[in-house]
């Protein structure tokens, strides 16, 4: 008997739960992998050997795809995550064969206020600990892979500003004359670290390394992460590892990894993490967990290598994006879904009241602040206007694919139903389906309405379709985006993006690139404080960085930051060890 969700933490649930799941020799047993396709990792967590497995299933019919994204979210958070694992759940109750697909959180929220991405309540991927601290060891391979690129880009600059090219010649290098004032990478580092986003290294003597301005971004919003996203097998990620710009000379040319001869030994770091996680629902559904988070700086997706493998051995495959459908949906749509060439049979689009009411007027929440009583009591106006408003903007952007949506209206206790009729109003007048789902207080027996439409949207034929070629240029792309998406009048550049743009277009090996936007989660606008679905706006882009391994270019709106800051009441204040039996507490 799962404990009730209204009186125990996530956590609790969690380690309850824990003591009743399947073994990952079980599930890969009930998945129908074979023994040499499962590469274990302890007890009830593992790797699946992709390349083995998609092999010897290549001719079995790929199953049902739906993707899983959302209204623009308040700073909380509106349950996607869990809402996944709900419809997982739900399937199963229904008696699907399904297999899931989420994203493996970051240290970053984790540790500091947003929680583990592991879903909530009943709706959950087990076992936490190893979900939130690690998992596989995916994140940290990313981390020495990427961070080995800089130590080749800075010790190289140290040894051009040393040695002339005589002494160089010597040691078999050829001078790169890499410019310090066009160094396009960072560090990373898997939290968030406010304070590393700007540095100066190479400080002390010549042996010391080159001295410059540099500074960090977080770990998943690495282009290696963006990699481990799109890659269809290890011979494409080595081709796309060698690609990564790094920096460019002082005649205007990119620097790459292959330049400095050190694709070859980052690629090696991520042969392990290219096989997906298996891990399960609280339920024992399966769920890969593979790529990274962060929709808002980074891809966001779950791996093509997961999906493909969820659509082989289930007859359902439910897919996640990163946070609301302007971003993660849209990268999915555009980037995801053109790099795999697997198109979805439905979208799920996760609402909830209390963003709805956010979007309609009422205040904005705080995370680690109470909840304003606002959105305890029953307030049918906001709810109107913000489903008119960002409901509505969201469910035609889902449409304009050609997917058939359904919108989830993922229920809290608090809600009532005459806000919940609200939004079934309007979302079923602008063209979507709408089911109740109550997967947070009931697991897969709350989500059997939910489970229900997306089976019937799956069985109706849609017309998907992208929103670009890749032959529409860099500029129009944007404008697109920024229109069709954002609902933006335009786009305005600075001068240093505009500068950017323009010699894109003229590289015909760049133009070709996708169109990876960097922006806000919390509004549709670039303004993270403008609410509902804005008019009379345009979308400022301030640097365009390039992602040549991951094949595409990342314009950036607004002010927002690839390193994120830790808050004054982070998570980890929470976070403990019991010494006498090793378990975690407090994560969430």
């Amino acid at each position: 008997m799962a404990l009730d969700p209204t009186q125990h933490a996530d956590w609790e649930i969690a380690e309850d739960a824990e003591t009743r799941m399947k073994t990952v020799y079980q599930l890969a047993d009930e998945l129908g992998l074979e023994k040499e396709e499962l590469l274990p990792h302890g007890h009830h967590v593992g790797k699946i050997d992709f390349k083995r497995a998609l092999k010897r299933l290549e001719d079995k019919p790929d199953g049902k795809y739906i993707d899983v994204t959302a209204i623009t979210p308040t700073p909380l958070g509106e349950g996607k995550s869990t809402t996944t694992i709900g419809l997982i759940q739900g399937l199963g109750k229904r008696g699907k064969s399904v297999v899931g697909a989420i994203r493996q959180p970051s240290g970053g929220p984790t540790m500091n206020i947003k929680g583990s991405a592991a879903g909530c309540g009943l709706s959950q991927c087990i076992p936490l600990t190893p979900f939130s601290l690690g998992l596989t060891g995916d994140i940290n391979a990313i981390m020495n892979a990427h961070n080995l690129a800089m130590v080749a880009l800075t010790s190289r600059m140290q040894h051009e500003a040393n040695y002339d090219d005589e002494k160089l010649a010597k040691r078999n290098l050829k001078r790169l004359d890499i410019d310090p004032e066009r160094v396009e990478m960072k560090w990373i580092l898997d939290f968030c670290a406010q304070a590393l986003r700007n540095i100066i290294i190479g400080i002390g003597g010549k042996m010391d390394g080159f001295e410059m301005k540099s500074g960090f971004a977080i770990a998943v919003s690495s282009e290696i992460m963006a990699i481990l996203a799109v890659a269809n097998d290890l011979k494409d990620m080595r081709q796309k590892m060698a690609k990564i710009v790094l920096a460019y000379d002082k005649s205007g040319q990119p620097v790459t990894t292959a330049d400095l001869e050190v694709d070859g030994a980052m690629t090696a770091w991520m042969v392990e993490a290219l096989n997906p996680n298996l891990m399960q629902t609280i339920e024992g559904q399966p769920v890969f967990v593979h790529a990274g988070p962060f929709a808002n700086i980074a891809i966001g997706q779950s791996s093509i290598v997961a999906d493909r493998l969820g659509l082989k051995l289930g007859d359902y495959h439910v897919t996640e994006s990163g946070f609301g459908a302007d971003i993660g949906f849209e990268k999915f749509w555009n980037l995801k879904c053109r790099f795999s060439g697997n198109h979805p049979n439905a979208a799920v689009v996760v609402a909830t009241i209390r963003a709805l009411k956010c979007h309609g007027g009422a205040p904005v929440p705080v995370p680690g602040h109470p909840l304003p009583d606002e959105y305890t009591g029953e307030n049918v106006g906001w709810v109107e206007a913000g489903a008119a408003s960002n409901l509505k903007h969201i469910i035609n952007v889902v449409k304009k694919a050609g997917i058939n949506p359904v919108v989830c209206i993922n229920a809290f206790y608090t809600d009532t139903d005459a806000e919940i009729a609200a939004v079934r109003r309007i979302a079923e007048a602008a063209g979507a389906r709408v089911a109740l789902s109550r997967h947070w207080e009931k697991g897969g027996d709350g989500a059997l309405e939910l489970a229900d439409a997306v089976v019937d949207a799956c069985n109706e034929p849609n017309n998907f379709k992208f929103l670009y070629e890749l032959s529409t240029p860099l500029r129009e792309r944007i404008d697109l985006i920024a229109r069709e998406v954002y609902g933006a009048d335009g786009v305005d550049y600075t001068e240093e993006a505009l500068s950017k743009a323009k010699a894109m277009e003229a590289d015909p090996e760049i133009a070709k690139l996708g169109t990876c936007m960097v922006k806000t989660h919390l509004s549709l606008s670039d303004d993270p404080n403008v609410k509902g679905a804005p008019k009379g706006w345009r979308l400022q882009i301030r640097d365009i960085l390039t992602y040549k391994g991951a094949g595409f270019v990342v314009p950036i709106a607004g002010n927002i930051k690839l390193m994120p800051g830790t808050c004054s009441d982070p998570a980890y204040r929470r976070v403990d060890v019991d010494v006498e039996t090793g378990k975690v507490k407090g994560l969430f």
